[in-house]
């Protein structure tokens, strides 16, 4: 069978003829509904030839006799010219559909405008050619009313916070009704939404009051800190002060108890001493020790003597501490026998 083949631009038998073919053949096939491979725009459906290129991402649906046939896949399609004709052409690429401007009432009862963009896929080309009649138009409706039924079940705080939940909530809401269509909704994208111009003032208003209470927190929150940190700083002093009040006695009581103790052995000593002496003089023991405690009774008396002028002197008429002159004769009488067994004064 001849197939004739023209310009992407020829539109008619007599285009065609003017590209070299014969003029009456054409009319010949146009006269019998069949058409050379002519395309008449980009948007018309290809012509009945024997032999079809289905291109990449196409579908075209078949009908012969005015029934669906079957669908063309990519490649290469043989026709039967006069009986089957080419009576759709699907896309099977992700389109886009823009959806206009409309307003919705949220849950609180605040209008709102909002548009959006709608992503869809036909996966079924027999139910987008036969059970739809215009997919574009179908699905934006749907996509329309979804919009407005999610948004009333929302807040107006939800509806601006969660925005990515409401994408989802529309995709499935629109894939349960466009599934009878052969049409899958890929995903929902809601561009700008636009509240009154009250609710703007009061959003920004309660924003400035949210930092302005922000701001005296984090004031009162330094202020706070750094009274805490004066306290802190004046609670570490009084502790380190204690601490080194706490140290100044310790080393205080220390030196006094290591002076009493050398005053002690010093004295201990010194008795030791004066007890060998009279030992070796045949004077006994409790001689040098009332020997020291006159001595220290002298002292006693002298200091006492010295800060006031009346001296009160203990003991009865029995203690011999009642008597000073006899008990400092006693206490001279051992020192002279000392002095008179030493070997420096034998010399």
């Amino acid at each position: 069978m001849l197939l004739l083949r023209a310009p992407k631009f020829a539109s008619s038998a007599t285009t065609a003829s003017a590209f070299g073919y014969p003029s009456k053949l054409c009319k010949a096939f146009y006269s019998y509904g069949y058409a050379p491979n002519f395309y008449v725009g980009s948007y018309s459906l290809p012509m009945n030839t024997v032999v079809k290129f289905v291109p990449q991402q196409q579908a075209w649906v078949v009908e012969r006799f005015g029934k669906f046939s079957r669908i063309l896949d990519p490649g290469l399609a043989i026709l039967f010219p006069f009986i089957d004709r080419i009576r759709y052409v699907k896309t099977l690429k992700e389109v886009a559909v823009e959806i206009p401007t409309q307003s919705a009432i949220t849950q609180d009862n605040v209008t709102i405008t909002i548009d959006g963009v709608l992503y869809y896929r036909i996966f079924d080309p027999y139910k987008a050619s036969y059970g739809i009649e215009d997919a574009d138009f179908s699905i934006s409706q749907l996509a329309q009313t979804t919009m407005r039924s999610e948004i009333g079940q929302m807040s107006l705080d939800r509806t601006l916070a969660e925005r990515s939940q409401l994408n989802h909530n529309i995709t499935q809401a629109i894939n349960e009704a466009a599934e009878a269509w052969g049409i899958k909704c890929l995903r929902y994208e809601i561009r700008d939404i636009h509240p009154p111009d009250s609710v703007v003032k009061a959003m920004h208003s309660q924003v400035s009051a949210e930092r302005q209470k922000r701001a005296l927190i984090l004031e009162s929150e330094g202020q706070r800190q750094s009274e805490i940190n004066v306290a802190e700083g004046k609670k570490q002093a009084q502790i380190l002060a204690s601490e080194s009040n706490q140290i100044e006695q310790i080393n205080h009581a220390t030196g006094e108890a290591e002076a009493i103790l050398l005053r002690a052995r010093a004295t201990g000593a010194g008795i030791e001493a004066i007890a060998g002496v009279l030992k070796s003089t045949n004077v006994d023991g409790n001689s040098a020790v009332s020997l020291i405690i006159a001595e220290k009774y002298m002292d006693a008396f002298g200091s006492l003597a010295k800060s006031s002028t009346t001296l009160m002197l203990p003991g009865g008429a029995s203690s011999p501490t009642s008597d000073p002159a006899s008990f400092v004769a006693q206490a001279m009488a051992v020192y002279n026998n000392v002095k008179n067994a030493s070997p420096s004064s034998k010399s």
